[in-house]
């Protein structure tokens, strides 16, 4: 009776001990990584992708949570991008789906497992799991500054606190703007990044910092291999889960062959009067276009929501007004000629001084064109005022 009672209580402490060794544990069989996709051929490729791998040994799951979902089949997509107003969500499902698409599309994964203790594991994964409710997961997308890479980069800090440090991705003297820093990724699509550039405005010529920077899924990446907590490094060092595709090359810059066949033909034109009549189509043809390019500057400026299209510059040389000069009477516009060759020289000085770069060197050629116009608008209405 005695040897009873004994192993029942050997067998009532044995489990006590283990339970509390599990609740001191917490949740050992959770194991929580970084996760960093390579950049594809498409468009919204380009800059990669990052996301939270989520493995629970004890449940058997593999969750992926995911940023970067948003609804393509809803019947104002294309309005509410165009607006800035598309909402993007987290979405959550297995990390073997997860991989799927991304053998498919040929592009890379690599891993980087939490070095953390488990209940600050339980902190992120309960995050996770309430940023995923229907009620919290759904969020206005912008691609500077709020975007799949920039909630995990803020997730970390709120989860992990005040003892949790990035490390560093950028030298502490970095220069290096959002403007310059896309355009290093759009090396092979010339015209995708002409056309951005034209678009974004001044705001994306701030100079990054170290925070800033983690927009972008490599950099986050990079910040997470040396980041700390409380002095102790937080991820193992990046592992190649999937392969990808090797980088292309940059391929023919059609843009600036298009930009300097213009202005040559646009100041041959001009210049030499056997090709007069060349020299007004250009000139229409020009001023029509920066017409219509100011147009949709001002729209992107003041009727969206996206933040990076605002205080563009580039309206001072894209001028809307040209539509309207493009079709009217070249008389009595000597003053407007003039204005508009001070607001491209002004422009250009905005570049040199850094407050908003020019998409160079292709714009250089249709400025120069724009200066040849304007001055010949301004010469033949000087001769019509003198004659007159």
């Amino acid at each position: 009776m005695f040897k009873r009672a004994l192993l029942f209580c050997l067998c009532f402490f044995a489990a006590f001990v283990l339970r509390a060794q599990t609740d001191s544990l917490g949740n050992s069989h959770l194991r929580i990584s970084l996760l960093t996709c390579g950049t594809g051929d498409e468009i919204w490729e380009t800059f990669g992708h990052t996301a939270i791998r989520v493995t629970d040994s004890m449940a058997g799951t593999d969750i992926v949570y995911n940023y970067g979902t948003f609804n393509g089949f809803d019947e104002r997509f294309e309005l509410n991008f165009m607006r800035g107003k598309l909402n993007y969500y987290l979405s959550f499902y297995s990390y073997s789906r997860f991989e799927e698409e991304y053998v498919e599309a040929n592009r890379s994964i690599q891993e980087q497992v939490l070095n953390i203790s488990d209940a600050k594991k339980r902190e992120i994964y309960d995050f996770l799991k309430w940023n995923g409710l229907e009620e919290n997961r759904y969020y206005k997308y912008d691609f500077f500054f709020d975007n799949c890479a920039t909630r995990i980069r803020d997730a970390f800090p709120k989860s992990l606190g005040e003892g949790f440090k990035y490390g560093p991705t950028i030298p502490a003297d970095s220069r290096m703007t959002f403007r310059q820093i896309i355009n290093i990724y759009f090396y092979k699509t010339h015209w995708e990044r002409f056309g951005i550039n034209i678009l974004l405005g001044s705001r994306i010529d701030k100079v990054m910092d170290n925070k800033d920077i983690m927009f972008l899924p490599d950099h986050l990446r990079d910040g997470m291999t040396t980041a700390t907590l409380n002095g102790k490094p937080v991820t193992t060092k990046p592992v190649l889960l999937v392969p990808g595709s090797e980088h292309k090359p940059a391929g023919v810059n059609w843009p600036l062959v298009l930009t300097i066949s213009l202005g040559i033909l646009t100041i041959l034109g001009l210049v030499f009067k056997p090709l007069l009549p060349l020299g007004k189509v250009m000139s229409f043809l020009l001023l029509f276009v920066t017409g219509l390019l100011g147009c949709l500057i001002l729209v992107m400026w003041f009727a969206t929501d996206h933040q990076g299209c605002q205080n563009n510059f580039n309206i001072l040389w894209a001028l809307p007004t040209n539509v309207f000069l493009s079709v009217a009477a070249k008389r009595n516009k000597g003053r407007y000629a003039l204005v508009a060759i001070v607001l491209i020289i002004i422009s250009v000085l905005l570049h040199l001084f850094r407050v908003q770069e020019l998409p160079v060197p292709e714009i250089l050629p249709i400025l120069l064109a724009l200066l040849f116009i304007y001055g010949t608008i301004y010469r033949q209405d000087k001769q019509v005022i003198q004659a007159s």
